[in-house]
């Protein structure tokens, strides 16, 4: 069958996240999307798995929203934010503050998840330069972590086992300990804890901040942590004056059964970072959220302000839309639904337990996760979804679900139904 012109230019000249050019990966046209299906051109509905890369929490072309967007519309679609400011984004900004964690009380706007951690990291070196230590702009992480795609970012992503081996010798060079070994539901031993508190000893007078993403860490392995080790990182971080910033762009709203991952373990960072579902996968739009005592240091060093600005920042029509996407969850019964869909993966999946080729199979609020021995041949098993009706995007030897929180039980099960046949499909 002939492809529509637009497709055919697309393979041709448009590069896709992680991809090459001629590569051969399928790309799959989509010409609609509703509730938890996306429709693709050659009429096929997929059940979506991704939530749009864990973002479109309340699946696709909801009313609320979509009302959000129109009425925003008639007013104003954008106004810089340099001099200028308007409701939609004091409005988001209050319903942050209520939601997070005290003391974060100061909210900045960036453009995507990953400026929201550069801003994050460049207001950490801010702080201790205008308190007079410069020489703190370091961080220090653990290993499998994954921050984003930008130069900062990269920096203080796995160097090693990440998606960014290629650019170590140009990124700033960063400290990292192992990752955590201790499982989620389990006590974090001395053992587990003592690289991270051993290079808080040695190196705590160069570093700005600790960065880590809560309980869970995602695409450097999909990896479910202790909150304990999160505790005493915590605790770790204030004994040697170190900031902590906890990047939750993946784990926010909900997805782990917490509103936010740092819950489960009870404690509040100096810095946060949030994105992906604020707007309910509408647009990009992101925040880094940090206390008083940051900003207000800050404001007060040299040179009297905060060094950084996007161009789009706090956009209206991605602040309107954020603040509905937060008003709906709020309104739904999302602890209830994430317990459900946490049942239901971990029912769904289990088949996979007995599968020679599968080394784990672990779930945790609306994150299931099944881990190969070997990594999988995405041009084949991509294909192998789409034919069984379902959106997945395995990565390495990840096949991951993150669903909608509005998907039905008999859709979950038709989902998890999918990954286990194409998985016992595909021994290595």
């Amino acid at each position: 069958m002939a492809l529509a012109p637009w497709i055919e230019f697309d393979r041709g000249h448009l590069w896709h996240p992680y991809s090459a050019m001629g590569s051969g990966l399928p790309i799959f046209p989509v010409v609609s999307a509703s509730g938890v299906r996306i429709r693709l051109a050659d009429g096929r509905e997929l059940i979506d798995g991704m939530s749009s890369w864990w973002s479109a929490i309340h699946g696709y072309n909801h009313p609320v929203l979509n009302r959000a967007v129109n009425q925003q519309l008639q007013a104003m679609a954008h106004v810089m934010f340099g001099g200028l400011t308007h409701q939609p984004a004091a409005d988001l900004a209050r319903r942050l503050v209520e939601l997070t964690p005290q003391p974060l009380e100061t909210v900045f706007f960036a453009d995507s998840g990953s400026v929201s951690v550069e801003v994050a990291l460049k207001m950490a070196i801010q702080y201790w330069h205008a308190r007079g230590l410069p020489r703190k702009k370091r961080f220090l992480t653990v290993r499998n972590g994954y921050h984003g795609d930008t130069w900062h970012a990269m920096s203080v992503t796995d160097p090693e086992n990440g998606m960014h081996t290629l650019f170590r010798g140009a990124l700033p060079r960063q400290h990292f300990v192992p990752a955590p070994r201790c499982r989620f539901g389990e006590p974090c031993s001395p053992e587990d804890i003592a690289p991270m508190e051993q290079a808080l000893i040695r190196v705590h007078d160069e570093l700005a901040a600790v960065i880590i993403e809560p309980v869970v860490q995602g695409a450097g392995g999909m990896r479910f942590y202790s909150a304990d080790y999160l505790r005493q990182l915590h605790a770790l971080c204030e004994r040697h004056d170190v900031l902590l910033i906890l990047d939750e762009i993946a784990t926010g709203f909900g997805r782990t059964g917490k509103m936010f991952a740092c819950e489960h373990a009870d404690i509040a960072p100096d810095i946060l970072c949030v994105g992906k579902a604020l707007t309910g996968g509408y647009m990009s739009l992101a925040a880094t959220l940090t206390t008083q005592e940051v900003s207000q240091t800050i404001s007060r060093g040299m040179p009297g302000l905060f060094m950084h600005g996007p161009t789009f920042m706090a956009n209206p029509l991605a602040c309107a839309t954020a603040l509905a996407s937060l008003e709906l969850l709020l309104e739904s019964p999302w602890q209830g639904r994430i317990r459900q869909l946490e049942m239901g993966l971990k029912s769904g999946l289990a088949p996979c337990r007995e599968m020679a080729w599968v080394s784990d199979v672990r779930v945790l609020g609306g994150i299931g996760v099944v881990e190969l021995r070997d990594a999988v041949d995405l041009k084949t098993i991509q294909r192998s979804f789409v034919d069984a009706g379902v959106w997945v995007r395995p990565f390495g030897r990840l096949v991951y679900l993150m669903p909608p929180y509005v998907i039905s039980e008999e859709d979950l099960q038709d989902l998890t139904g999918a990954v286990v046949e194409v998985v016992g499909g595909h021994a290595v």
